[in-house]
């Protein structure tokens, strides 16, 4: 069994900066991409950071420069720092990774998501 592990949310002041993790752990082959979403009420599901499978990391245009994330391979684990946070940042944040497990002997790749940390940001 593969899972998202998140830590890390909480109520905070505009301005003020929070930080996320996320873990993976199972019987883990290997990871492909890894990084974090956020729903916000009444709103859809959206990318705030992540590094994909090849290529260079991501991030949603709203939090370029306030938010980086980094990432530990040999621990599964990825990190959300979030400065300057603002109103609009409040969300549930999801972490999410495609993993290749191998369990049975054989290899199967899916798409999992952690079950979400709560990020408020309210004066």
């Amino acid at each position: 069994q593969v899972q998202l592990v998140e830590s890390g949310g909480g109520l905070v002041q505009p301005g003020k900066s929070l930080n996320l993790s996320c873990e993976a752990s199972g019987s883990i082959f290997s990871i492909r991409s890894m990084g974090w979403y956020r729903q916000a009420p009444g709103k859809q599901r959206e990318l705030v950071a992540k590094f994909p499978s090849g290529g260079t990391t991501t991030y949603a245009d709203s939090v370029k420069g306030r938010f980086t994330i980094s990432r530990d391979n040999a621990k599964n684990t990825v990190w959300l720092r979030m400065n300057s946070l603002r109103p609009e940042d409040t969300a549930i944040y999801y972490c999410n990774a495609f993993m290749i497990r191998y369990s049975e002997h054989k290899y199967s790749g899916d798409n999992y998501w952690g079950q979400g940390t709560q990020v408020t940001v309210s004066a």
